[in-house]
C-alpha cells in the first residue's frame, strides 16, 4: 500500500516537473508582436494619477486608455487610475512622478511652465481660434519642441489630450467688456501669462489647486475663475457662481507624461501597446471634448447660472486689451515659438 502511494507521489511530481519545464521553455520563447500582446513575460502595473473628475474629458480618457491597454495586452498591463487628486494634487504630482512614486500623470499645460517657460505659449489669450488650430500646432513642430523640454527633467511626453477652451465665471455681475473685470479677484492656475492676463483686464488673482476651487468660490476667497465648460459642469462650479461668460479666450489642454526612466525600461512590446492605446485614446477623447456643447445646454437648462455670449465686437475689445501680452512674453517664451501661433 505504502509502495503504491509512494509511486503515485513520484508520478505526480514527474508530471508537474515536465509541465513546468515545458511551460518555461514555451513562455521564454520570443513571440511575434500582435494585438493580444502574447510576448510579454511579466505583468506590469502602471500608476496613473490625475486631479479631475472621472466624468470629465481627462477622467474619461484615462479610463478609456486603461481599458484599451488591458484589452491590447491581454490583461498583462494594468493601468491603475487615481482620479480627483486622491493621490497627488496638481502642485505635487510632477515631483511624485520624478521620484518614481507614480508612472503617469496628465498635467495641464499651465502646470508645466514651472519646468520650462516655453509652455507659457499655450496659455496666451486668443492664441488659437478653434480645436483644429490647436491640433495642427501640437501635432507639428510646436508640440515636438514642448515635449523635448521635459526630457532633461526625467519626464517623457507621450500624448496631448484636450479639454477645450476656457470660459469666465464670477459671482458679482455679468462680464462682457474688459471694464467689467475691474476690482474682481479670479482663481487661476500657476501661470505668469494667466496672472498678467487678468492684471491687464483690471482684476487681481489667486492661485489655488484645482480641487480647492469650489471651496474658494463658495467662501468668497475668489470672486470667479476661468475654466472649461466640462470642468465647470463636472465639478459643479455653477452651484457657487452666478454668471458665466462664453469667451473661449484661451485653451486648456493636457500633456500625458510618463516617468522617463520607467518608460525607457519597459519592454519594447509594452511601449508599443501603450503608444497604440494612447493614439486611439487621443482620437477618442476629441469626441468627449465635443460634448462641451451638450454640457453648455445642460447648464443653461439648470438656471443656476446666467450665461452671457460675447459678440464679435466684444471679443475684439478683449483681443485689443490683451495683445500687449504677446510683446511682454516674447523674450520669455522665445520668438521662434511665438511665431508658431496665430495670436490676436
Amino acid at each position: 500500500m505504502k509502495r503504491a502511494a509512494g509511486f503515485g507521489v513520484l508520478l505526480v511530481l514527474g508530471i508537474l516537473t515536465a509541465y513546468v519545464i515545458g511551460f518555461q521553455k514555451n513562455f521564454g520563447e520570443k513571440l511575434p508582436y500582435d494585438h493580444e500582446f502574447t510576448g510579454l513575460k511579466d505583468r506590469i502595473v502602471i500608476k496613473f494619477s490625475h486631479v479631475v473628475a472621472e466624468n470629465s474629458p481627462k477622467g474619461l480618457a484615462a479610463a478609456h486608455f486603461a481599458q484599451r491597454v488591458k484589452e491590447k495586452s491581454n490583461d498583462r498591463i494594468e493601468i491603475q487610475v487615481f482620479p480627483n487628486g486622491m493621490r497627488y494634487s496638481e502642485t505635487t504630482e510632477v515631483a511624485a512622478l520624478q521620484r518614481g512614486e507614480i508612472q503617469m500623470i496628465a498635467p495641464s499645460f499651465s502646470n508645466l511652465n514651472a519646468i520650462d517657460p516655453a509652455w507659457l505659449v499655450m496659455d496666451l489669450p486668443f492664441a488659437f481660434e478653434n480645436q483644429a488650430e490647436v491640433d495642427q500646432a501640437l501635432n507639428g513642430e510646436l508640440g515636438k519642441r514642448l515635449s523635448q523640454t521635459l526630457e532633461p527633467y526625467g519626464m517623457k511626453s507621450v500624448a496631448f489630450w484636450s479639454n477645450g477652451f476656457r470660459q469666465i465665471t464670477n459671482n458679482v455681475h455679468p462680464i462682457r467688456e474688459p471694464a467689467d473685470f475691474a476690482g474682481l479677484k479670479f482663481r487661476i492656475q500657476p501661470s505668469q501669462v494667466l496672472d498678467r492676463q487678468f492684471e491687464a483686464l483690471g482684476a487681481s488673482t489667486i492661485s489655488t489647486p484645482f480641487n480647492e476651487i469650489y471651496h474658494s468660490l463658495e467662501t468668497g476667497t475668489a470672486d470667479g475663475q476661468e475654466n472649461t465648460i466640462s470642468n465647470i459642469f463636472t465639478k459643479r462650479f455653477y452651484q457657487v457662481q452666478r454668471y458665466m461668460t462664453i469667451s473661449n479666450h484661451s485653451y486648456l489642454g493636457y500633456a500625458v507624461v510618463f516617468n522617463k526612466s520607467d518608460w525607457d525600461h519597459l519592454p519594447s512590446d509594452a511601449r508599443r501597446v501603450l503608444q497604440e492605446a494612447l493614439e486611439e485614446t487621443t482620437r477618442w477623447s476629441k469626441r468627449e471634448t465635443d460634448e462641451n456643447a451638450n454640457r453648455l445646454r445642460q447648464l443653461e437648462q439648470t438656471g443656476d447660472i446666467k450665461i452671457t455670449h460675447l459678440s464679435e465686437g466684444e471679443r475684439k475689445l478683449w483681443r485689443e486689451r490683451l495683445r500687449v501680452l504677446y510683446q511682454e512674453f516674447t523674450p520669455i517664451i522665445g520668438s521662434d515659438l511665438m511665431d508658431m501661433i496665430q495670436g490676436p
